[in-house]
């Protein structure tokens, strides 16, 4: 891969766009290593997101440092990663790139009702399916100006993995 591959991904989106999978696979693809951001939430915010109460940014901003740290400490080690992590404002991608022009954030991109479907037909997974209306408040689609990689999720996952391959111009491994 060239000079302009970046350290990391950050496979963005709302719960049930499908971020773990894309992220896992897409990992897969590139010979990178994969991070559910999810594992990074400490229990308190897992606890109040069991409880159906969305998390304040106070809640969020240890655990988006914890990823932002992660991320330096593997790129460091000469490492990729991709992340699956909501990443849903604008505020909470900037810690997480924190100036790097080697971060990406691919945005997972579906129709409120597409992912309610989604979250309707899993199970064993702590976001419950009413905190979706809450998730789609909160979520600021990035700008031009943050190079996202943008890919719809209405498609199966090989064909998202493919588009987002495609706007990296990165030959897998």
């Amino acid at each position: 891969m060239g000079a302009e591959t970046p350290c990391a991904l950050v496979v963005m989106g709302v719960s049930g766009s499908g971020k773990s999978t894309v992220a896992d696979r897409l990992a897969a693809r590139l010979g990178w290593r994969y991070e559910d951001g999810d594992s990074f939430h400490p229990a308190s915010n897992v606890a109040k997101m069991s409880a159906g109460q969305p998390l304040t940014d106070e809640d969020r901003w240890p655990w988006l440092q914890a990823i932002a740290d992660e991320i330096d400490r593997l790129s460091a080690a000469g490492e990729h990663v991709v992340i699956a992590c909501s990443a849903l404002k604008r505020a909470y991608r900037e810690v997480l790139v924190h100036g790097r022009d080697d971060i990406r954030i691919v945005f997972l991109d579906g129709t409120q009702d597409l992912i309610a479907a989604r979250l309707a037909a899993r199970k064993g997974h702590f976001m419950p399916p009413g905190l979706l209306a809450s998730q789609f408040r909160t979520l600021e689609r990035p700008g031009t100006d943050e190079q996202p990689i943008m890919v719809s999720i209405n498609a199966p996952v090989e064909k998202i993995i493919d588009n987002i391959v495609t706007q990296l111009n990165l030959v897998a491994q």
